[in-house]
C-alpha cells in the first residue's frame, strides 16, 4: 500500500528520530534532544509520509512569513526515487505557500550530490557555501526557492 500524507503525531517521535538516524551520518543527525526541540517548535510544521506498517519519510519545516527554513528531509533507503521525497516536499510548499511563505531555504552538504540533484530538480538554487557548516569541518550549501504565485492553487 503506498505511503499517504498525514501531520505529524507525538507517537511518531520514535520512528522519525530512527528514520533520521539511518539519513544522516552521526554528527549530522539530530539527537533525541534537537529533534524534538525542532518539532515542538511554535512555528514548526511535520509532514509524514506512512502506511500502516511504517514510516516512508517525513519533512520538517520552520516558518517565519514570509520565509520558511526546511530542517530536515528525510526518506527511508527503501522509499527513494518513488516519490516519497518529492510528494512530501510538495505538499509542505503548498502549505507554507497557504500561510504567507514567499521564500523557502534549506542546507545541505556540498557533496551529497543526491540532495543537490534533487533539490535543484525541485527548483531550488545555490545561494552560498557555508564554510564548515556540519561539524565544523563540511561544507554545505545554502539554497532557496522562491514560490510562485500558481504554486499554492
Amino acid at each position: 500500500m503506498p505511503a499517504t500524507l498525514r501531520a505529524y503525531d507525538p507517537k511518531d517521535f520514535a520512528p522519525l528520530f530512527k528514520l533520521d538516524q539511518a539519513c544522516f551520518p552521526p554528527g549530522i543527525s539530530y539527537t533525541k534532544t534537537m529533534l524534538r526541540y525542532f518539532l515542538t517548535l511554535p512555528s514548526a510544521d511535520c509532514l509524514v509520509a506512512a502506511d500502516e506498517k511504517r514510516i516512508a519519510g517525513f519533512i520538517l519545516t520552520e516558518e517565519n512569513p514570509p520565509l520558511a527554513h526546511i530542517i530536515t528531509l528525510d526518506v527511508s533507503e527503501k522509499d527513494r526515487r518513488t516519490g516519497v521525497g518529492s510528494k512530501l516536499l510538495a505538499e509542505s510548499e503548498r502549505n507554507l505557500q497557504l500561510r504567507g511563505v514567499k521564500t523557502i531555504l534549506l542546507e545541505t552538504s556540498v557533496d551529497n550530490e543526491p540532495a543537490v540533484a534533487f533539490w535543484q530538480r525541485h527548483g531550488y538554487r545555490i545561494e552560498a557555501v557555508l564554510k564548515r557548516y556540519y561539524l565544523g569541518r563540511l561544507d554545505a550549501y545554502e539554497m532557496r526557492k522562491r514560490l510562485s504565485a500558481s504554486q499554492g492553487q
